[in-house]
């Protein structure tokens, strides 16, 4: 998920570069959503594999 939050950030800065703002802003909050959804399940994997059996 972080590697396609990465490369949609490249996509979207490639694309500002060469002058196309749509598909940048569209490329960029995908990214953000990617981070996000990334970050959600990276504290819900860190919280609930620190639980020792009793």
């Amino acid at each position: 998920m972080l590697r396609l939050a990465i490369v949609l950030l490249v996509v979207a800065l490639i694309a500002a570069i060469l002058g196309f703002g749509g598909i940048a802003g569209t490329a960029a909050g995908f990214a953000k959503i990617a981070f996000l959804v990334f970050l959600v399940l990276a504290v819900i994997s860190f919280l609930l594999g620190r639980r020792v059996p009793a």
